[in-house]
């Protein structure tokens, strides 16, 4: 099939269901008023790639039909052949939460997947990490410049020494002090910086250092027993060069035990691997999302643990997953997360509309109800077996929901809590995102992003928009990628490059 990404290729639109009244535009540079598809249907305005196309004549107030789901109703009469851009879509409201059905459509186990391994890091817990790093995590904001500098030091002075160790990673945020250290939501923050501290990736050896008067006790981020905490105030430090001295003292004991791990052959049942998306288009929910949905099904086929996350941006599809819960338990408590965002937003004076972003529109999407849609579709066709609450750590495998904002950075720092090993992270508009902690493969939903962004995106799933692969093609090339990634033998471009977010703890408790 013709490539539809260079202009004056034949003009093409991709119908999703047999019941929209809406399509969307694949050709890369948009079509202009007057483009007559094979079909017959002629644009009576430019309609940009990627977005709406009304098929036929929609009468104000009917509803606007995108995955065989309302998306919105026509503000004002739409003729057919016209853009169907926001402002001609109502928001419809979110699904009443009181009356969904659950687990009346559990998906029936797949055919195991076997044979399918990776080369990784064992650790004596039973967890599996695909890199081999130092992390060391603060126990409060105010030692974070001090870790910055003493992270330079090991880097230059001390890994040299250990060359079987990837790096070192300091695990800074802005908490511990100022806040409500009791107050119920502050469990949230402190069990994220607890599990962040036992990620597969930093083989048990991860160490803490703190100030020494801060209310978010530094030991209580480590497991009992754990010799691992150096405090600056410490009466046996004088000055800045012996507090840094001290850092890298106990740095360099964890060093030698982790120079000392190998990457073995393991099944792919050993992998957890999280999957996001930011900067989404409409092509997300047509090639990318569904790439990764299919990846993910041969994943849990595989034995594997996979998460999916970002409470708004399922909220509005949440009656599709609660009929996939593998039991009313599992039902139940994804109702429970969607309910206890709602709460949460209200309270901020905010709601589900304030997600989507400038660049998701610009891309074709509407609104956060036609955005979850798309969304969803990366979690592929398994059943939900386990619901996680922010920051709690992986309990089963096979797919699981972890509640998360949808904040890039907040969701992979909870996915990191959680125990992600590695994370796929697709994208429509495109973004430099990376974390220190876990590869990221970043997967494009168009084939024009990928080829200009040809150094920073993994994966080009665009091709499934211009007919160059099928779904199923895509999904077994990127899972094959999972686990080139995984073992070591693939570098994903941000870790080529360096370029690495921040963590960022969500916080829900008040700041005193």
């Amino acid at each position: 099939m013709a490539d539809t990404s260079a202009a004056g290729a034949a003009p093409r639109y991709l119908r999703l269901d047999l019941n929209d009244n809406v399509a969307i535009v694949v050709n890369g540079f948009g079509l202009p008023a007057g483009t007559r598809f094979p079909c017959g249907l002629e644009l009576l305005t430019r309609v940009p790639q990627g977005h709406k196309v009304a098929l036929a004549d929609i009468p104000e107030g009917d509803p606007i039909l995108r995955y065989g789901e309302t998306i919105g109703f026509a503000r004002a009469a739409i003729r057919a052949g016209e853009w169907v851009d926001e402002a001609r879509v109502v928001m419809p409201d979110p699904p009443a939460l009181d009356a969904l059905e659950i687990a009346t459509a559990t998906p029936a186990p797949q055919a195991p997947l076997e044979g399918h391994t990776f080369e990784g890091y064992r650790n004596p817990d039973g967890s599996v990490g695909t890199r081999n790093l130092l992390a060391i995590s603060t126990s409060v904001q105010c030692v974070a410049g001090t870790l910055d500098y003493a992270v330079k030091r090991i880097r230059a002075e001390l890994l040299p020494c250990y060359p079987n160790v990837d790096g070192v990673v300091g695990l800074t945020h802005a908490y511990g002090c100022g806040v409500a250290i009791q107050a119920p939501d502050a469990a949230v923050p402190i069990r994220t910086l607890q599990n962040l501290a036992r990620n597969p990736n930093f083989g048990g050896q991860a160490m803490v250092l703190g100030l020494g008067c801060e209310k978010l006790i530094p030991e209580t981020l480590l497991p009992p027993g754990a010799e691992a905490v150096v405090r600056m105030q410490d009466e046996a430090f004088a000055g800045f060069e012996s507090i840094v001295a001290g850092i890298m003292a106990t740095a360099e004991a964890r060093l030698a035990v982790l120079n000392q791990r190998r990457r073995e052959t393991c099944p792919a049942a050993d992998l957890v691997v999280g999957m996001q998306c930011g900067g989404s288009d409409a092509f997300s929910g047509v090639t990318s999302n569904p790439a990764l949905g299919y990846a993910a099904d041969l994943l849990v086929r595989a034995g594997a643990t996979v998460m999916f996350s970002e409470v708004t941006e399922v909220r509005d599809a949440i009656g599709m997953l609660t009929r996939r819960a593998a039991n009313q338990e599992v039902g139940r408590a994804l109702v429970r997360e969607m309910r206890w965002y709602d709460d949460y937003l209200a309270r901020g004076g905010a709601d589900r509309s304030a997600n989507t972003t400038p660049g998701n529109k610009k891309g074709g999407l509407a609104n956060i109800v036609e955005k979850a849609l798309g969304s969803v579709v990366k979690s592929g066709s398994s059943p939900i077996v386990d619901v996680l609450s922010p920051g709690e750590r992986v309990r089963r495998k096979g797919l699981v929901f972890a509640a998360t904002p949808a904040s890039d950075f907040i969701c992979g720092t909870l996915q990191l809590a959680s125990g992600m090993t590695l994370q796929v992270f697709t994208t429509g508009r495109g973004t430099p995102y990376g974390l220190a902690a876990a590869p990221v493969v970043k997967v494009a939903s168009r084939t024009e992003l990928a080829r200009r962004w040809h150094d920073l995106i993994d994966f080009d799933a665009g091709r499934v928009a211009t007919g160059g692969m099928t779904i199923q093609e895509a999904g077994w090339d990127l899972f094959r990628l999972i686990l080139d990634v995984a073992s070591g033998r693939e570098k994903v471009w941000a870790d080529r490059w360096g370029i690495h977010n921040d963590l960022a703890l969500f916080n829900p408790g008040p700041v005193t």
